[in-house]
């Protein structure tokens, strides 16, 4: 029997190393790891997920992305057959976001955003904020990966942006009850981790090491 070819993408910026405690039993799964790439100018999200599933090499994956890579791997599935799709700490449609984001993209308040000061960690983190925030900023410096104002700039809107305006039922979603940024009252329903916030890719790897297998192999 052949394995099962399962592809994570990583959230905003974030590279595959937020990924480093997952782990799938090597006799059933075959795991690969997508990363971000540089969009190209007024690139649209259709477009970009078209250029990144170019770099899944299996008929019938499954797709697996976390935050905005959540968002990513269902424009991804309008490409290609997939076996299944899951997100983690993420939406299955604008519907979902909270109010905040929904002002954001009325009012055009995300151009606003200083997103320069996100790519000078080592700057950032000379400030003391707290132990609780400078952990934050610590665990950010490790795993992001794109230091390209263009691609933030590019995510952040296309993210606020995102047209998707009904659930696809099929998408399965897992969703931490403590979940900062997409925050649990405004999701429509999801496999539910008790105490998860949106770093629980990190912090809840064993739910997920001992849950994900019977999720992608349910009928």
């Amino acid at each position: 029997m052949s394995k099962i070819p399962v592809y994570f993408m990583p959230g905003l910026a974030a590279s595959p190393t937020i990924f480093e405690r997952i782990k799938l039993d090597e006799n059933i799964f075959e795991v690969y790891f997508l990363e971000w790439e540089i969009p190209k100018q007024k690139e649209s999200l259709s477009d970009y997920a078209l250029r990144i599933v170019k770099n899944i090499k299996h008929e019938n994956p499954v797709l697996i992305g976390v935050s905005f890579g959540g968002i990513l791997v269902q424009e991804m599935a309008k490409h290609i057959e997939a076996r299944k799709v899951i997100i983690i700490s993420s939406v299955r449609s604008n519907a979902e976001f909270p109010r905040r984001m929904k002002f954001g993209k009325r009012t055009k308040a995300y151009k606003l955003i200083p997103l320069q000061i996100l790519l000078n960690v080592e700057k950032l983190a000379k400030f003391s904020f707290g132990e609780r925030i400078n952990k934050r900023i610590q665990l950010y410096e490790k795993f992001l990966s794109v230091r390209d104002i263009r691609y933030l700039q590019w995510a952040v809107e296309t993210v606020i942006r995102w047209d998707r305006n009904s659930v696809d039922e099929k998408v399965i979603h897992i969703h931490g009850d403590n979940d900062y940024v997409f925050p649990i009252k405004y999701i429509n329903s999801c496999i539910v981790v008790k105490g998860g916030t949106h770093i629980m890719i990190l912090n809840k790897y064993k739910w997920l090491n001992e849950n994900l297998p019977s999720i992608i192999l349910e009928d």
